[in-house]
């Protein structure tokens, strides 16, 4: 599986991610930079976390109007899957490839911890890996400062029955997110956006290896 990593300026994760993508068997990841237009070729675009463009105006804004945003726009439509981590959440949300938006944690404070996740959906192609794991809730860390996942009611609603909500935090919210939201999909199920950090948790050192279920998922 050939995968892109997305990089732009003031991207802080992109290395965390290329070599976590490159750890897991079958899965080869390149660094593709914010100028190019096409992604072509790519089996799956990830989108990394960080502070893109300094969160000038707002997180994500003018990442989501960088030359490769036509390219991941078209991706998207043909259906290449697209994971979008943390600073990628808040793109892919500004692209409008997501629905809703992500603002200030509630408390008004940057949040760098480890936190224990629901997976609501096993079904999409990012969690089937989750579906015969016993040890639940999983834990993955967390690292950012405008996690608040917001919409409207209707989009609410329409998230809840479809099965859109795939990561929920269980135990405590750490930032306020509406209905403790921590990752969503699209309607066609071949995007998806969270604010938790899989890339740092591929292997038992790092704390948990819950993460690396997500990229073998993927691969799979």
């Amino acid at each position: 599986m050939r995968c892109a990593v997305l990089v732009f300026p003031g991207s802080n994760c992109d290395h965390d991610l290329y070599k976590a993508a490159n750890s897991v068997e079958g899965m080869e990841a390149e660094y593709i930079w914010y100028t190019h237009d096409t992604l072509e070729g790519f089996d799956a675009v990830l989108v990394p976390g960080g502070f893109s463009y300094g969160d000038a105006l707002r997180a994500g804004a003018l990442a989501a109007r960088a030359p490769v945003h036509k390219a991941l726009q078209c991706a998207a439509a043909s259906g290449i899957r697209i994971l979008g981590i943390c600073n990628g959440f808040q793109i892919l949300t500004e692209c409008g490839l997501l629905p809703g938006a992500l603002h200030r944690n509630s408390g008004l404070r940057f949040v760098c911890d480890s936190v224990s996740l629901e997976v609501s959906n096993t079904e999409t192609c990012f969690t089937t890996g989750y579906a015969g794991k016993t040890d639940l809730p999983i834990q993955l860390p967390i690292a950012h400062g405008e996690g608040n996942y917001t919409c409207d009611p209707e989009t609410l609603q329409k998230l809840e029955e479809n099965g859109q909500i795939v990561f929920r935090y269980s135990g405590s919210n750490p930032n306020g997110s509406l209905a403790d939201i921590a990752g969503i999909t699209n309607e066609t199920g071949n995007v998806l956006g969270m604010m938790p950090h899989p890339e740092r948790a591929m292997s038992a050192w790092m704390g948990s290896a819950d993460g690396r279920i997500i990229f073998e998922s993927l691969r799979q």
